[in-house]
């Protein structure tokens, strides 16, 4: 099994076809926005005639007013894994939900299931009171996390009040032994570009190619079938927020981007700290003859020189 992960706008999707082409393998997408069906502009799913040249799994698998979790990750992850190997091919798990990655290599803690009536409840008090007041009251009840989070994270603020008030305990007391998804050998690819100024130049030209393939309109149409409200998973992705607001009138196009591309940039910085402690054989994305060096260490255990 190949795990390949790598910030946003490094090339992940290209590697991973160019090693299932060369491997005979088959590709389960990493991705916490790829899941939700009618988002594919702003989650640059991989277009129809890539996924009939390899299969994905793991694409277009809820409405976007749904919710999916780290825990059914690994469920469904682990279904798609033992097909691809019944069938003798390769899995290749390939994508930058470092989350995903985690609970699926080292599994997940005890934390309780979801629970939609105290979600509600929060995110009422947070419309009224504002998610920095939410965040002192994380503070007070579980100081640890409230540390780790910015004020207005609203998902990670969110879910760590419903786990106090779930449970009466802390995020931290209900992260015991964990079991991974799968405990069998696996090879971890890191992309990790090593020119950071050419990085936030492919994420400003990927954020523009977004809006120019129709982002805005997307998200409209979505509206328009789905009762969304901000506040959902969905919407909360890089772009789609952003593009709520402009929908909205609270930001003109001039900043639809500038603020896109921002959070896409914040995004990736999130991802590079989490690959630099995690275990994996580094590449620079741009290095020349990428593909035949990750090959060679597939195949033979060393890069080519």
């Amino acid at each position: 099994m190949i795990l390949l992960m790598g910030p946003t706008a490094s090339g992940k999707s290209a590697l991973a076809l160019s090693l299932a082409d060369a491997l005979g393998g088959e590709i389960v997408t990493v991705d916490s926005a790829q899941v939700y069906r009618g988002m594919d502009v702003g989650t640059a799913k991989p277009d129809e005639a890539t996924r009939a040249r390899v299969p994905h799994h793991l694409i277009d698998l809820i409405a976007p007013t749904e919710a999916y979790s780290a825990a059914r990750f690994c469920t469904d992850a682990r279904v798609a894994v033992e097909g691809i190997r019944a069938r003798g091919r390769v899995p290749i798990l390939a994508g930058g939900t470092m989350l995903y990655f985690k609970a699926w290599s080292e599994g997940l803690s005890a934390l309780p299931r979801a629970d939609a009536a105290t979600r509600a409840v929060i995110d009422a008090e947070a419309t009224a009171r504002g998610w920095p007041a939410m965040h002192a009251e994380l503070a007070r009840v579980d100081p640890a996390t409230a540390a780790r989070l910015r004020p207005n994270d609203a998902q990670r603020i969110q879910r760590a009040l419903e786990v106090a008030r779930l449970t009466g305990r802390t995020m931290a007391s209900l992260q015991g032994q964990r079991a991974p998804a799968d405990a069998s050998a696996s090879i971890r690819i890191a992309l990790m570009p090593r020119d950071r100024a050419r990085l936030h130049r492919d994420i400003a030209a990927r954020f523009d190619a977004m809006l120019a393939a129709g982002l805005v309109d997307e998200l409209a149409s979505l509206r328009q079938r789905h009762a969304l409200d901000r506040a959902m998973p969905s919407m909360r992705c890089v772009g789609y927020r952003q593009a709520w607001a402009f929908l909205e009138g609270e930001v003109d196009r001039d900043g639809l981007r500038e603020s896109g591309i921002a959070a896409t940039r914040q995004l990736a910085r999130r991802q590079l700290t989490w690959l630099r402690a995690t275990p994996a054989q580094a590449f620079d994305p741009w290095e020349p003859d990428l593909s035949a060096r990750v090959l060679s260490l597939l195949q033979h255990g060393s890069p080519v020189r």
